[in-house]
């Protein structure tokens, strides 16, 4: 999850915090708070048999199903109504406001529900909030932290059950007391620069909007209650205004996953310039049919959506090529390619902000962008970037068209303004970064996808990407 507000925060923007889970567990525990008030609140079920090895190893959990939430019974005064297709939507908010690079999503969680922000991250299936158990809870604004104590329908789950078990990693030792009460489902999830939430996996209800003006309520939605939260990518800058992740990737306990099966299984999204104020409005919209939210005659691009085994949580796509001023870059195919070890490729990432590209790729692009770009450098270079140029010209900046050209024959061309980006006063740099292949994947970043629509159609196995109906569905 690199960072960017705009961009004063240059250190926060450079800190090496990706929001990429990791599969190996840390090796320590923290103590973690009783949630109940009463022995006599909670009656655990009873254990089941000892699988022959709890294998932490969460990536390799990703395939097992997972109960969809459930709706929760409303009386509606049109009951015709509900033949007609639904969809959920949640307004996308950006983080700039807080000096963050994110984009933020509403959620709200508990019984009565309580509002937080969580960045919207396709890179990563665990949903995560910041949670107390406190008693006396005037000290936590109930719009910065999870009051668990003062939600009456939340519950944690019991460390012997199967979705416990399952389908999270957990921290090293895991007790699981046979005897104990309240033995709940201890998480511990960490990301790639060495960021770790851990907690308890629980159970709540969530309400939301739809696009029929309705508000649907979920119970049995899973999540984790995240009471010890540390590093870069989950407490710095980048993390500013968030109160949580809402992982949106391929597994099954994803924000996707559980509720995308009652909804189509598919979701979209359109992340809006973060320069523009006031902000305009977009949202995430789970379940909706393209044509919905671009208009009938909009046209929207397609290309497959690949699978890694080896990293089964993120949405790959293949790019063939890249352009630049319509001119087509030495790139070798190979450095867009999944080798037989899992390495390389190329992800959709809301959650980092950056574009992350495969060092050889990268340096031909800086290249070609080098060779036709003739503004002035700075006095002073900008730590972090390869090419930044004085803009005090007081004429409007013309660029380098860059494109992509994807698998299937669809062309990503994104704006200027989602490759250049304002780092300081009259200086702009180009919004990319290499990264080596054996360290992750290619990133398209958040930047990069301004101002489009994105569909993640995952019964088809396509994203779709559209410049049109990026806004008010």
């Amino acid at each position: 999850m690199i960072s960017i507000s705009k961009i004063p925060l240059i250190s926060s923007l450079l800190s090496p915090a990706v929001l990429f889970p990791t599969p190996q567990l840390c090796s320590h525990s923290h103590s973690l708070p009783s949630l109940f008030s009463s022995p006599s609140s909670y009656t655990p079920p009873s254990p089941p048999p000892q699988p022959n090895s709890l294998n932490s190893h969460y990536s390799t959990k990703l395939n097992i199903p997972i109960k969809p939430p459930s709706l929760v019974p409303t009386p509606h005064p049109h009951p015709h109504h509900h033949r007609h297709r639904q969809t959920l939507k949640s307004p996308v908010i950006s983080g700039a406001f807080a000096g963050s690079g994110q984009y933020f999503i509403s959620l709200h969680i508990g019984s009565p529900p309580q509002p937080l922000l969580l960045v919207a991250d396709t890179g990563s299936d665990l949903i995560w909030v910041k949670c107390s158990a406190c008693r006396n809870c005037s000290l936590h604004s109930t719009r910065s932290t999870f009051l668990s104590r003062h939600s009456s329908s939340f519950y944690p789950h019991h460390c012997f059950q199967s979705t416990c078990r399952n389908l999270v990693p957990h921290p090293h030792p895991n007790t699981c007391n046979h005897t104990k009460l309240h033995s709940p489902c201890r998480y511990e999830y960490s990301y790639a620069d060495g960021s770790l939430t851990s907690g308890f996996f629980s159970q709540e209800i969530i309400t939301f909007n739809t696009t029929t003006a309705q508000q649907l309520q979920f119970k049995d939605f899973n999540f984790g209650c995240g009471f010890h939260n540390s590093g870069p990518s989950i407490t710095g800058g980048s993390f500013n205004g968030a109160n949580g992740v809402m992982g949106l990737g391929r597994g099954p306990i994803s924000f996707s996953s559980q509720l995308g099966r009652r909804f189509g299984n598919k979701f979209s999204y359109c992340l809006m310039d973060y320069t523009l104020s006031p902000p305009p409005t977009s949202f995430l919209v789970i379940g909706s049919e393209q044509n919905d939210v671009v208009g009938v005659n909009s046209k929207i691009n397609f290309t497959p959506l690949l699978v890694n085994p080896i990293s089964p949580t993120f949405y790959y796509i293949g790019i063939k090529s890249v352009y630049v001023d319509d001119v087509k870059l030495r790139i070798n195919p190979f450095v867009w390619s999944i080798d037989e070890l899992g390495n390389g490729g190329t992800i959709i990432d809301s959650g980092t902000t950056l574009t992350l590209l495969a060092e050889p790729a990268y340096r031909e692009i800086l290249t070609a962008f080098k060779r036709r770009v003739k503004l002035p450098s700075p006095a002073e270079p900008i730590l972090g970037f390869d090419l930044c140029v004085n803009v005090s010209g007081g004429l409007s900046t013309s660029y380098p068209k860059l494109s992509f050209e994807l698998v299937g024959g669809s062309v990503f061309r994104p704006p200027q303004g989602n490759y250049f980006i304002e780092t300081s006063d009259l200086v702009e740099c180009l919004a990319m970064q290499p990264i080596n292949q054996e360290s992750g994947p290619s990133v398209i970043g958040n930047l990069m996808q301004q101002g489009f629509l994105f569909e993640f159609d995952r019964d088809r196995s396509r994203l779709g990407f559209s410049r049109h109906g990026c806004a008010i569905p």
